[in-house]
This record gives structure tokens, C-alpha cells and sequence, in this order.
């Protein structure tokens, strides 16, 4: 089977379930008058790590891209499936200003760098210093319909039961979730974990 756009051979768009599954970006930031915004981006991923980098990108320009452009910094919670009802109430669409925290029954901490907070019950989120927006242009021109937001990590939160006496993260501990196709979610558990090393000589990327 082939699928594009002009043969659409399937009853529902399968781009969704073949990109995933996807991290969630759980999305706070503060506009220039201070009010405050929280919403879940399942495109989100990190592009960088030296220095750390990460983006989200927004159809449309929504409450969490214009209040990260105005006040220049974003925080990225971890979304769990211990915090799965409150990740998907804070994506209601509410008017501009009004709390997705309050509205979703989701405490606030704060956070070490930026003004942001970051989500309290959340194990681990990433503080990001906002660096840009680019409008996502289709191939054939016109106008853009999503924007991809790019910040650095300037500061990581991560709750100490989750750090090994190794000095990793168990992330399979802290139970997130992913994002797959139609209404689908995924976990990530530990006991899925497996590990593989890179051939030797196989490139000169630096071993992290």
C-alpha cells in the first residue's frame, strides 16, 4: 500500500501512528504581563545536546509559542502516566490568560533559572531560554500553519528517586508517556529497557 495526500487509500491519515511514538512536551510559559500557560505538544523532541536543545511545534500560533517569544523562556515537564488526566485537561482550549494549572488541578513549583514554573508532581522537566521560531513553509509556498519553537536547556529538574547511585536517569521508573497515532499513548516502562552499545570506529560522534 501506498498513502499521500491526493490517493488517501486509508479512511484516517496514518502520519500520526508512523512518526511515534512521539515525546510530549508539557509546555509552561509566561507571557510579558505575566500570565501563565501550560499545554501539551506531542511534537516535541530534542534537537541538540551540546549545548542541550529542544523544540515543540505549535499549529498555529498558540498561547505557549507567543507567551515563550514574549517572555523569552519555556519549561518542559515530564508527562507520566501518573499525570496523564492532568496533561490531557491542560490541553483544553481555554481563553488566553485563564490558568490550564487551575483548570486542569495541577500544583505549580518553581522553577531555578527561568520564571516559569514547572509542573510540581512532574519527575523531571527541562528549563529552556527561547532562541527562536520558524514558520514550518510547505514546499509549494504559502502560508505556514505550524511553527517550530527552538530553546536551550539552561537548567534540568529531576527528582532524586529517580537518579541511580550510578549517576543515571531510570527513565523507565519515572513511567512517561508517548504519543502515537488517533487517540493512542504509549509508556515507557523499565522493564522494556535494553541496551546497545555502537560499533567500534562506527563515527565520531562524542559518548555521552
Amino acid at each position: 500500500m501506498h498513502y499521500d495526500a491526493e490517493t488517501r487509500t486509508l479512511k484516517h491519515n496514518p502520519f500520526k501512528a508512523l512518526v511515534a511514538p512521539r515525546p510530549i512536551g508539557w509546555v509552561s510559559a509566561l507571557s510579558a504581563s505575566g500570565q501563565l500557560n501550560l499545554s501539551p505538544y506531542s511534537f516535541f523532541n530534542g534537537v541538540g545536546d551540546s549545548p542541550e536543545m529542544v523544540m515543540f511545534s505549535s499549529f498555529g500560533r498558540k498561547d505557549a509559542l507567543t507567551f515563550a517569544e514574549e517572555g523569552g523562556e519555556f519549561v518542559c515537564s515530564l508527562a507520566t502516566f501518573d499525570l496523564k488526566d492532568g496533561m490531557n485537561q491542560s490541553s483544553a482550549p481555554l481563553p488566553r490568560g485563564e490558568s490550564e494549572f487551575d483548570f486542569a488541578g495541577l500544583a505549580t513549583a518553581p522553577s531555578r533559572k527561568v520564571r516559569p514554573p514547572r509542573v510540581a508532581d512532574a519527575p523531571a522537566a527541562l528549563e529552556c531560554q527561547w532562541l527562536q521560531t520558524i514558520p514550518l513553509v510547505p514546499a509549494g509556498g504559502g502560508e505556514a500553519a505550524y511553527f517550530m519553537v527552538i530553546g536551550q536547556v539552561v537548567s534540568m529538574y529531576i527528582d532524586d528517586r529517580f537518579v541511580t547511585p550510578e549517576g543515571r536517569v531510570d527513565t523507565g521508573a519515572m513511567r512517561p508517556i508517548m504519543r502515537g497515532g488517533y487517540f493512542d499513548y504509549f509508556t515507557v516502562e523499565s522493564e522494556n529497557r535494553f541496551e546497545m552499545r555502537r560499533p567500534a570506529g562506527g563515527g565520531d560522534m562524542p559518548k555521552r
